[in-house]
């Protein structure tokens, strides 16, 4: 895939607000300082599309880019950002969920995993609850270029073996690199195939 054309539409505070255009949507989701906003411009070679910043836990609302008029990217607020008050940490969480669980146009979630770092409880409680209430979702793991190649796979093998003791079928993941575009084409293709598959053979 190619993406010649992204453009911020609208940031959502409630998923009532969101478009209602019935264009499939791709969102992005990750614990706070993951490399989200990185991540999202590297993926439409767009730098100031998404709005990256050294403070954790910026995104707080539902954000929609539409990519070459087709569909969605989604960017959604990060979990586990503890430095949020309690009653801002609870309606984000509950926003998220709505999302997730409620919009019927997404059609998959990217989950973003630092690939430096072993499985964290709070990465863990959210891909098991993903998978009890039968959300489809891939897991990215970012920052590669922090490790070299050897590494992260070893990591990323890891980290997915560490699954295993609760999931029979495991979800598929990639590895990326925003710093030196590790992944994009991958990324990208892997939406296109679903793109097409979901034309041929409906949603």
């Amino acid at each position: 895939m190619e993406i010649k054309k992204s453009e911020f539409v609208v940031s959502s505070p409630t998923v009532s607000k969101c478009p209602t255009d019935n264009k499939y949507e791709y969102a992005f989701i990750g614990r706070s300082n993951v490399g989200k906003s990185s991540l999202i411009n590297m993926l439409c070679a767009h730098k100031g599309l998404a709005k990256t910043s050294s403070k954790p836990g910026k995104t707080l609302l539902i954000n929609h880019f539409i990519i070459n008029n087709e569909w969605y990217l989604v960017d959604l607020p990060g979990y586990g950002y503890a430095k949020q008050s309690k009653a801002v940490q609870k309606k984000l969480q509950q926003m998220i969920s709505q999302y997730i669980l409620q919009r019927e146009q997404l059609i998959n979630l990217f989950v973003l995993i630092d690939i430096r770092h072993p499985q964290q409880k709070i990465d863990r409680e959210f891909i098991d609850w993903l998978g009890a209430s039968q959300v489809p979702f891939t897991i990215i793991f970012t920052k590669a270029d922090k490790l070299g190649p050897v590494a992260a796979q070893k990591n990323a093998s890891a980290w997915m073996k560490a699954l295993q003791d609760a999931w029979e079928e495991l979800p598929p993941y990639f590895i990326t690199s925003a710093e030196k575009k590790i992944g994009r084409d991958d990324v990208l293709n892997y939406i296109d195939q679903i793109n097409e598959s979901l034309d041929t053979n409906g949603k």
